[in-house]
């Protein structure tokens, strides 16, 4: 019998482990963080004035009502009562509308894509202060971070100042994930050929942990970096630093860091290709592949027809299409690279585009030229 009860009491501590909730999401140092975790507080809350009551009932009318009691009033026909059933419902009423009123704000007021208005509780944003812009895609399986203001960009460690806020555009390579740094902001999506949007503020210098949040592969349980909140003297010196001992992230740099690898070491670029995050946005990177943008226009200007057909085989992104089924692949083909907008007049040409196959770049003017 002791050792059952012992046995029993072991399993608390378990069950409070694989709750899965760290002291971190409870206590962040980031105001949007903060007021997540108020709605969390204040809707549990709401919910249990509901619950705790049900529950406690439950258990005295099971016993009040046993059927060893003799005390208890018993009473077959009864059926119903007014009192009660105003109870009844009024009460869970009135917790739905406050629960819909506390989501509906906070929907809104913590919407990731809405700029941030507040540094704190009392400490409104000053007005004309510049926001940090930093460029965020998921590798598989590791983190790109592009600085474009700067002009770096970091592998597995991003760094913020203190009370600045940070306006992240987020995307991905290859496959979706979900960029999360607990002690910041929720969780928010990266998938590729979209980009999702994160506006938030680090309150307390820090060394915090971000991550994946969502399953992407063998290496997504290494997928980890870190985020450094500093004064904005320390955040200037590791950019100096990152400029000084970084190396230079260029198209082929950015296909070879693309690969899937694990574990890989936090480093810096000094240097990075102008509009690389747009081309890994509009998955272009790779010379000879039509940007994203520049598909979706054709589409809206009512397509190639069947030349369109030839077009989207030959740029498939993930894999080549397979042969064998009629439709064949000839590199020596031209198909479209690009759009290009061209001057009203008699002499135009398009702009001379780069590939390492034989493509030609076709252009089209625009409506009215």
């Amino acid at each position: 019998m002791l050792s059952r009860v012992l046995r029993s009491l072991l399993l608390i501590p378990l069950a409070v482990l694989i709750t899965g909730c760290s002291g971190v999401v409870f206590h962040p140092s980031g105001d949007i963080a903060l007021q997540q975790r108020d709605l969390i507080i204040d809707s549990t809350v709401l919910m249990l004035l509901i619950v705790v009551p049900v529950m406690v009932l439950t258990a005295l009318f099971a016993w009040r009502y046993r059927a060893s009691a003799k005390a208890a009033d018993y009473d077959p026909e009864w059926h119903h009562s007014t009192a009660l059933e105003l109870v009844i419902w009024s009460a869970p009423l009135l917790i739905i509308i406050a629960l819909g009123a506390l989501t509906w704000l906070a929907t809104h007021t913590l919407d990731p894509y809405r700029p941030i208005s507040r540094l704190g509780a009392s400490r409104p944003l000053a007005a004309g202060v510049k926001p940090l812009r930093v460029q965020v895609v998921a590798l598989d399986w590791k983190w790109l971070f592009v600085y474009p203001d700067y002009g770096i960009a970091t592998v597995n460690e991003l760094a913020a100042p203190v009370d600045v806020p940070i306006e992240f555009q987020i995307t991905a390579s290859s496959v979706m994930n979900s960029f999360f740094i607990p002690a910041l902001a929720g969780q928010i999506y990266a998938m590729p050929a979209m980009e999702t949007q994160l506006h938030a503020v680090i309150n307390q210098p820090g060394n915090y942990e971000g991550f994946s949040a969502n399953y992407s592969g063998a290496g997504f349980s290494d997928m980890h970096f870190r985020f450094l909140g500093m004064s904005a003297a320390d955040f200037q010196k590791w950019v100096d630093s990152a400029k000084t001992g970084g190396g230079n992230l260029g198209r082929e740099d950015y296909q070879a860091l693309a690969k899937p690898s694990e574990r890989e070491p936090v480093r810096h670029y000094a240097t990075v290709a102008p509009d690389l995050y747009d081309m890994i946005l509009n998955l272009c990177v790779d010379p000879g592949k039509m940007c994203l943008r520049d598909m979706m226009k054709i589409d809206a200007k009512g397509g190639l027809g069947m030349a369109g057909v030839y077009n989207v085989g030959q740029l498939a992104y993930d894999r080549p299409r397979p042969s064998g089924d009629g439709f064949e692949l000839d590199p020596k083909r031209a198909y479209v690279l690009a759009l290009c907008s061209v001057a009203p007049g008699p002499a135009w040409s398009p702009v001379p585009q780069t590939a390492p196959n034989p493509v030609v770049a076709a252009s089209r003017p625009e409506a009215g030229n």
